[in-house]
C-alpha cells in the first residue's frame, strides 16, 4: 500500500528509461488498485507488465470492496499476485480462497503469481517442506494441467519479508528445487520444468546475483526494494 497514482507514474516513466535495451529478462510492475489504469496507458508497448496485487475469488456481485479478474483485464493487467503472505497473515486468506484466485485469474487469461512460504517457527521446527506441500496441493488443487503453462509460483518465505533477513542463497535453492520436484510429481516434468520459481524476501542489488544463480530461482518477487526506482533499476539490470 504505497504511491499515489502521481508517485506511480514518475515511478514507472523514470524505471523506462533506465531499463532501456533489457530484452533478456521480463519485468512486471504491482501498484495499487487506483493507479493500475493510468499505469497500464504508460507501460504499453515497454514490454513490460502490469500486474494487480490481490483479486476477488468471485465473479462478480454483491462483494462491496471487492474487484474481480475481469476487471483487472478491463484495467490492462497481464498478471496478478495471489495469496502473498501479507494477504495470508493479515487477512486471513487460507489455500482454499488461494485456490479460487488463481482459478479466476486463469479463466481472465492472467497469469497468477502464487505466493507461498513458511514462517520463522514452521522453518525452526522443521516444517518448510510440509508447509509447501499442503500450500501447492491446497492451493492449486483445482487447477488443471493444461493451466500450468500458465502459472507462476513465487517462494517468499515469511520471515524474511520486510525484515532485512534474506535467506540463504542455499536456503532458497533448496526449497525453489523442492518445490520444482513437487510440481514434477503433481503435472509432469516437462511443465515443472518450464515453471517460472521466484524468490521474494528481502531482495536487494547486493544479493540478487548470487540468489539467481542458483539453478532453480528464474526471478524475483521484490517487496521494499522496488519503491525506490533507482535501486528497483539496479535489481533488473544487474
Amino acid at each position: 500500500m504505497n504511491k499515489t497514482v502521481s508517485e506511480a507514474l514518475d515511478f514507472v516513466n523514470r524505471l523506462k528509461k533506465l531499463v532501456l535495451g533489457i530484452n533478456d529478462r521480463h519485468v512486471v510492475i504491482a501498484p495499487p488498485f487506483p493507479a493500475l489504469y493510468p499505469v497500464g496507458a504508460v507501460l504499453k508497448d515497454s514490454g513490460m507488465g502490469l500486474a494487480a496485487q490481490n483479486l476477488s475469488g468471485n465473479k462478480e456481485g454483491a462483494y462491496t470492496g471487492e474487484v474481480s479478474a475481469r476487471m483487472l483485464v478491463d484495467a490492462g493487467c497481464t498478471h496478478v499476485i495471489v495469496g502473498h503472505s501479507e494477504r495470508r497473515t493479515l487477512f486471513g486468506e487460507s489455500n482454499e480462497m488461494v485456490n479460487a484466485k488463481t482459478g479466476m485469474a486463469l479463466q481472465s487469461g492472467m497469469r497468477p503469481i502464487v505466493c507461498i512460504g513458511e514462517s520463522l517457527r514452521e522453518r525452526e521446527t522443521g516444517k518448510t517442506f510440509d508447509v509447501i506441500e499442503r500450500q501447492i496441493k491446497e492451493g492449486l488443487n483445482l487447477i488443471a494441467a493444461h493451466d500450468i503453462g500458465q502459472l507462476i509460483i513465487a517462494y517468499e518465505p515469511v520471515w524474511a519479508i520486510g525484515t532485512g533477513i534474506t535467506a540463504t542463497p542455499e536456503q532458497a535453492g533448496e526449497a525453489h528445487a523442492f518445490i520444482r520436484q513437487l510440481m514434477a510429481e503433481l503435472y509432469g516434468e516437462g511443465p515443472a520444468d518450464r515453471l517460472p520459481l521466484l524468490y521474494g524476501g528481502s531482495v536487494k542489488p547486493e544479493n540478487i546475483g548470487k540468489l539467481m544463480a542458483q539453478p532453480d530461482i528464474n526471478g524475483a518477487l521484490v517487496g521494499g526494494a522496488s519503491l525506490d526506482v533507482e535501486i528497483f533499476g539496479k535489481i533488473v539490470t544487474f
